[in-house]
């Protein structure tokens, strides 16, 4: 895990506050639909009845709707070391179910790694959260940790804990482990994950020092809720190092909707309908929350857009600033020495061969606002210039000087030097507007040229500087990601919000350490995020955005170099991104016209990818790729279903997997034609 750098402040995100309000509409769509499954079940609405009834009894001298668990046993132990199980650390379990985690000064006894096992009763009837609860003590001076605060290498008043969850049934001796699919903490946690903060916190939770002196708690939510019955026992495996006192409650309620009924609330409705006939909806939607219904696949749905509802932090994220400081004493350096405190003391100023207002004598200390304004003044062009030179550059392919990067004497000098300073005058005079300035070059006749080669002109202009034709340029590398979302109906063009991660291959991040780290793909819209906001991993960049001459971004790189290789053409072809995308091309050209015949659809698919109809002899060899993988897959059904269902997006059910296989595997052939990574 990484740890935040401060300093930092919380900033409104208008992504993440859209993000959130859309995952709380698409759970309560959810939640409306599966009540609806549950009532319309009578066996699924008989069960809901049931569980109403063993809910309520269980729950019925808590008025919270949380049931504390007692432990009548509890031991210390180390990973690996059942040696380490030491008399001289017992744990002392207290009058109010709470269990108090001493620490000795053994290097033998809580290392890295320790943790109490603790065997709990107290509660018969359906389990699908646990609460652990990490108290304070007064054996501890009234904090939440004992001594051994930060472990033996520093002192942090803070604590990190992990729980393990088992059932051990009556009569058995070995402990059935439970999953846990997500833990929420009642407070601010000091838990990060590549520098974000976690609101799931199922791994590892790590307490916010400021809170050392206040009672904390975290709600951990079974993957799939259990039903206790007399006699079984839940163990809890507490791995901590310095948490000092803990108590574990149970509650039959699951996940909790943001604006719908708490667990207190929950108890009210389960009072009113326990005598009940028929199931009303608010308990078969609290019923499927709470037990899955026998639905895991919405289940799972659920606890996913919640997980993620929780990610958006109510529509707030961080963003790094700056803390003002006095300023260090600049001065001239004889011969460079920078111990030599004689030479002239010099403030910031514009140098002043530079054209520019020099502030009067007796002005403040000139600011960074005062440079910004100096950048983009009128007496200063040279901003104006290098801005319009590369905006040129996206646009045709090469700058109006091609040396983007450095438009002096050491550059190339204009190809056109009128346009490119009627192009910096026209910036400045439209108040720096840079959609303005776009809408100007693509509109021009200039730009709207086509870029068929012109053979008369070979010999005049071979590298097309005098602009007599459009200039084809190959995409880059996250626009080729991009078009081909684009293509196939997947893309997300929401604005802003933190980096996404799309499919990479496992174990990229083998060789990352300091800290070890996994990558986790998105698995919800934001796997189609638009490439710009794609994770970008110091020195181990997106294999695809370097087989597509992405920068390393170790360095600042104005114009990216454009190659040609077998990887990019491999990439294409088996990258998950570009096989998902492929499908999704498939499924938009045939769900027009289902029942079209092959060259319609073909047709269809390539106005969507290439912007035009393909011509007779593309569309006769794809016609007969078509027929020979169209036999193949409908010989091997499980292959045609193994390529459809690559990616998080589903394959539609009332699709032959055969066709759309086949139809998948054209698409494939055409993402990678040179026409569908260039620009004409």
């Amino acid at each position: 895990n990484d740890f935040p750098f401060p300093p930092e402040i919380e900033v409104d995100s208008p992504y993440l506050k859209a993000r959130a309000e859309r995952l709380k509409r698409q759970c309560a769509t959810l939640d409306e639909q599966m009540a609806a499954a549950v009532a319309s079940d009578p066996i699924a609405a008989k069960a809901a009845l049931e569980w109403a009834a063993a809910a309520s009894r269980e729950t019925a001298a808590s008025p919270s709707g949380w049931v504390a668990l007692h432990p009548f046993s509890a031991v210390p132990g180390h990973n690996g070391d059942g040696n380490s199980v030491n008399a001289k650390a017992p744990v002392a379990i207290l009058p109010d179910d709470s269990v108090r985690i001493p620490f000795v000064k053994d290097p033998n006894v809580y290392r890295s790694g320790d943790f109490v096992k603790a065997t709990l009763s107290g509660t018969e009837g359906p389990v699908a959260k646990i609460r652990l609860e990490a108290l304070t003590d007064p054996t501890f001076g009234g904090r939440v940790t004992n001594e051994n605060s930060g472990g033996f290498f520093a002192r942090t008043e803070a604590f990190s804990v992990q729980l393990e969850l088992a059932v051990l049934r009556a009569g058995s001796e070995t402990p059935e482990p439970l999953a846990i699919a997500d833990a929420y903490p009642n407070q601010t946690t000091n838990s990060y994950e590549n520098g974000h903060v976690m609101t799931s916190v199922t791994a590892e939770w790590r307490s916010d020092p400021a809170l050392v002196m206040k009672n904390q708690s975290a709600d951990y939510i079974l993957a799939q809720p259990i039903v206790l019955k007399p006699g079984d026992r839940l163990v809890a495996t507490i791995k901590s190092e310095d948490i000092g006192r803990v108590r574990l409650s149970a509650s039959p309620f699951g996940v909790a909707l943001p604006g719908v009924a708490s667990d207190a609330g929950a108890i009210e409705s389960l009072r009113a309908s326990a005598s009940a006939q028929a199931a009303p909806p608010a308990l078969c939607a609290l019923f499927f929350r709470s037990t899955g219904a026998g639905h895991a696949r919405e289940f799972s749905k659920l606890l996913s857009s919640v997980r993620g509802i929780a990610e958006c932090r109510d529509g707030r994220a961080f963003t790094l600033v700056t803390v003002a400081t006095r300023p260090l004493v600049t001065r001239v350096l004889h011969r460079g020495d920078w111990q030599d405190e004689t030479g002239e003391v010099v403030q910031p100023l514009p140098p002043a061969f530079l054209p520019g207002s020099r502030p009067k004598d007796g002005a403040p200390r000139q600011t960074r606002l005062d440079l910004a304004n100096w950048i983009t003044s009128r007496e200063n062009p040279l901003t104006a210039r290098a801005f319009m030179n590369r905006l040129w550059k996206q646009y045709f392919g090469t700058g109006i000087s091609a040396v983007v990067d450095d438009l002096g004497l050491q550059g190339e000098y204009p190809s056109h030097p009128e346009l490119l300073d009627w192009l910096a005058v026209e910036f400045m005079d439209r108040g720096w507007d840079v959609k303005a300035m776009v809408r100007e070059i693509v509109t021009s006749s200039t730009y709207r040229q086509s870029s068929r080669y012109r053979p008369e002109l070979a010999d005049i202009d071979p590298n097309n500087r005098l602009l007599a034709r459009q200039t084809p340029r190959r995409l880059e590398a996250e626009f080729v990601r991009d078009n081909a979302l684009a293509a196939a109906g997947l893309i997300n063009l929401d604005i802003g919000g933190p980096s996404v991660h799309p499919y990479q291959p496992d174990g990229y991040y083998a060789a990352l350490q300091f800290p070890d780290r996994d990558y986790v793909a998105e698995n919800d819209e934001r796997q189609y995020r638009r490439g710009v906001y794609m994770h970008w991993q110091r020195t181990f960049l997106h294999p695809m955005l370097a087989n597509f001459d992405a920068p390393s971004r170790e360095e600042c790189t104005a114009a990216r170099i454009v190659s040609s290789t077998p990887q990019q053409a491999l990439t294409l072809l088996n990258d998950p991104t570009f096989v998902e995308a492929a499908r999704g091309l498939a499924e938009q050209a045939v769900s027009q016209s289902p029942q079209a015949p092959f060259a319609e659809t073909l047709g269809i698919a390539f106005e969507r990818l290439l912007a035009r109809p393909p011509d007779p002899r593309e569309a006769d060899s794809l016609h007969a790729f078509f027929t020979e993988q169209l036999a193949y897959y409908s010989g091997k059904p499980e292959e045609a279903r193994k390529l459809i269902s690559v990616g998080n997006h589903p394959a539609p059910s009332a699709e032959d997997p055969a066709k759309l296989a086949a139809w998948t595997a054209v698409a494939r052939v055409m993402i990678n034609l040179n026409e569908a990574i260039v620009r004409y």
